[in-house]
């Protein structure tokens, strides 16, 4: 295997890695909207914050292998779909940050409840279904869906 197909499979591994993690989060936190006994959505979003390592790391390897095959492959770096996908990587990251925040808020206030009596609570459901965080976490997967689209199609490269 030469150099690049090293690069090229970490960065598919990394990309996997990324994505993969993101729906994962995505899943569990759905998944805890639908359920009202802070017990078990202290559970699914703890769950999904196992997930944050495999997402902050596939997401920094993409990057990394990302940059690291632009220079190998003779791509330019002012290449618009590389502008572009880097652009929407630094967006997605900075999306799911402050969503992250709002649902670690949530799940401290399950994990409460649930050392309280277990009971639902109709402040823990407007949390766990905070319109900001869902809106932020499906802009920042959005931005991932178009990278990855960019990065098969790449449009503009010769």
């Amino acid at each position: 295997m030469t150099k690049y197909d090293w690069l090229l499979l970490g960065h598919l591994l990394a990309a996997f890695l990324f994505l993969c993690g993101a729906i994962v989060a995505g899943v569990l936190h759905w998944l805890a909207t639908r359920r009202a006994r802070p017990s078990e959505v202290a559970l699914l979003l703890g769950l999904v914050r196992m997930t944050v390592p495999l997402v902050a790391v596939g997401s920094l390897a993409v990057l990394g292998f990302g940059l690291w095959l632009v220079d190998e492959a003779g791509y330019g770096f002012g290449d618009g779909w590389i502008v572009i996908a880097i652009v929407l990587w630094f967006v997605s990251v900075a999306l799911a940050g402050p969503a992250g925040k709002r649902l670690g808020h949530a799940r401290e206030l399950a994990e409460r409840l649930a050392a309280e009596g277990d009971q639902p609570s109709p402040e823990l459901h407007r949390a766990v279904g905070d319109r900001t965080a869902l809106v932020l976490n499906y802009a920042s997967f959005a931005c991932l869906v178009a990278i990855l689209v960019l990065m098969v199609f790449k449009p503009g490269a010769g």
